[in-house]
């Protein structure tokens, strides 16, 4: 892939934090597998990853970590799904420091709202996934809820998920929502596996990019659901990122964008001057090998050191 460059601008500098990133664990306690595509994945060999990760970080000390979602596949049998939650949530608990969640749709697969928001700590809210933290404070960090509009993970009869399914049947002509046959370009992330963010939610990362520009701090947006089409496949992006792109781009407080569920990674930088990195998945890497890594952050850009199978990649900020 090849985003690594000459790791020179931010050398010798000492970062403001450090933080840990991981996605798409996908564990379940079952034979590999593969995708749709023929992808192979490593379902029992992930939290293997997972585990080489915690003590890595541990070992680098850095200060917190971010899990973009998808800790267990939607192939877990139902009656494992809370034990298999439980083992991750277990294996993430022996990092030395705090851990965010983020919720992605194989979470949702697994466990309704009520039942996992409160094991990842995510903080109550009407059971909405957002919400946002300041590890130090000139850096702001966004979670965003991709499947705040979704047809999984809400009753049947939550307005938001009945909001879902009347805007798939709109736009997804398949008997089978996850089916993007016949859907042309960008409307192939017309999909019930993705998710879109809700009025409220908008409003919401307005007021936290208002509050962030008053105290002059720059922002890492997170999530699960990747915002730019040229750094993702088109199926794997959120139903309305350019709604909430066109949000983001009022405000020259965001300078990255990080994201999962689009496996093989991806980057991009935006008309905007905002870089897009999607993460590399834990759940496609052959035993014995990883994709996680560690981010240093610095006042004119941020360093992702990968290992493996997640690319090394030094971003520097357009608009500082």
């Amino acid at each position: 892939m090849g985003y690594a460059e000459e790791l020179i601008t931010l050398e010798g500098e000492e970062p403001l934090a450090s933080f840990g990133v991981i996605t798409d664990v996908q564990y379940a306690d079952i034979p590999d597998g593969v995708s749709f595509l023929g992808v192979p994945r490593y379902y029992r060999h992930s939290i293997n990853v997972l585990q080489r990760a915690v003590k890595k970080w541990n070992k680098e000390k850095v200060d917190f970590v971010i899990n973009f979602g998808d800790m267990v596949d939607g192939y877990c049998p139902k009656d494992q799904s809370l034990a298999a939650v439980k083992d991750i949530v277990n294996e993430f608990s022996l990092f030395n420091g705090p851990v965010y969640h983020l919720i992605g749709n194989h979470c949702l697969y697994n466990l309704p709202r009520d039942t996992l928001l409160p094991m990842l700590n995510i903080p109550p809210s009407d059971l909405h996934a957002y919400y946002d933290f300041s590890p130090v404070p000139e850096y702001r960090f966004v979670v965003l809820d991709g499947y705040d509009i979704s047809a999984i993970g809400w009753p049947e009869d939550h307005p938001n998920a009945v909001k879902a399914v009347n805007f798939l049947w709109e736009r997804n002509p398949n008997s089978d929502k996850n089916s993007p046959n016949g859907l042309l370009g960008r409307d192939r992330r017309f999909l019930m596996f993705n998710g879109a963010v809700g009025k409220d939610q908008l409003e919401w990362l307005d007021g936290v990019l208002q509050d962030a520009t008053s105290l002059n701090q720059k922002v890492v947006i997170c999530s699960h659901l990747p915002l730019d089409p040229n750094a993702s496949s088109n199926e794997a992006l959120l139903w309305n990122y350019n709604e909430v792109m066109d949000l983001i781009h009022r405000y020259d407080c965001v300078k990255v964008c990080l994201s999962g569920h689009d496996h093989k990674g991806g980057y991009s930088v935006d008309s905007h001057g905002v870089h897009h990195r999607i993460l590399e998945a834990a759940l496609e890497c052959p035993p014995g090998t990883n994709a996680f890594g560690h981010i240093d952050l610095y006042p004119n850009g941020l360093l992702l050191s990968g290992t493996d199978r997640m690319e090394t990649q030094e971003i520097i900020y357009s608009r500082c």
